[in-house]
């Protein structure tokens, strides 16, 4: 069952949010939270990932709230078909209950821009929807590290390796970005991290992504992983 918003309440400016969870009492939670913010709105409910894909392409949202265990198509089935079937797809948040299931990485992998636990404080939810609808990264630095190590030592990252060729052509200064873009800190932090300026980080940021073909900092980040560019722990 999926349900669509109208058009009233719309701000201009309105961040348009799917949230798609098979719980309905997770979903009426999520909206309560969401709805009750001014600049955010929930436009449409999806119980399954075969619903939340026709839905995101039928109401274009800027964020979708995306639970990965839901029977039918999961949720990382549907960020993969998001993320590579749409020339613009909106950023993917998963929602989840533990942050360390194999299952967040794998959606991460998919293209998702971060996580969020389910027992998050309200204001920690939406401040989140904010960062990723603005093109920003959600990271848990030690929660990804571990999922990396555990990844690592299962035996599936050599199927899903990244290239290191990519990563070899990273400059000396990108490499370093790259490092402390891996530990969380953000544009500022490196900054300062560095004795440079934002600008001047913003572009090797950039340049990293270009160069990694990655879409955000997250998938950056997975990539230096599973690289061994950066090593867990």
């Amino acid at each position: 069952m999926n349900e669509s918003a109208g058009s009233e309440g719309f701000g201009n400016g309105s961040i348009r949010v799917v949230i798609a969870d098979d719980e309905r009492l997770v979903r009426m939670g999520l909206r309560v939270v969401i709805d009750a913010e001014p600049d955010l709105t929930v436009v449409g409910e999806a119980s399954d990932g075969a619903e939340v894909v026709p839905l995101v392409r039928e109401l274009r949202p800027d964020v979708v709230l995306m639970d990965v265990r839901m029977p039918g198509i999961n949720g990382i089935r549907a960020t993969e078909q998001l993320v590579g079937g749409m020339a613009e797809p909106p950023r993917i948040l998963v929602v989840t209950t533990f942050e360390h299931d194999d299952h967040v990485y794998d959606a991460l992998r998919a293209g998702a821009a971060g996580f969020l636990l389910k027992r998050a404080r309200a204001e920690e939810m939406v401040q989140a929807v904010r960062l990723v609808a603005r093109g920003d990264s959600l990271l848990f630095p030690a929660a990804v590290r571990e999922l990396a190590l555990r990844h690592g030592a299962d035996g599936r990252r050599e199927a899903a390796a990244v290239d290191r060729g990519p990563i070899g052509r990273l400059t000396e200064r990108e490499g370093q970005v790259l490092r402390l873009m891996a530990t969380g800190l953000n544009n500022g932090e490196i900054a300062r991290q560095l004795v440079v300026s934002q600008e001047t980080v913003k572009t090797h940021v950039g340049s990293v992504l270009a160069k990694l073909g990655a879409r955000d900092r997250t998938q950056a980040v997975i990539a230096a992983y599973e690289s061994g560019f950066v090593l867990p722990g």
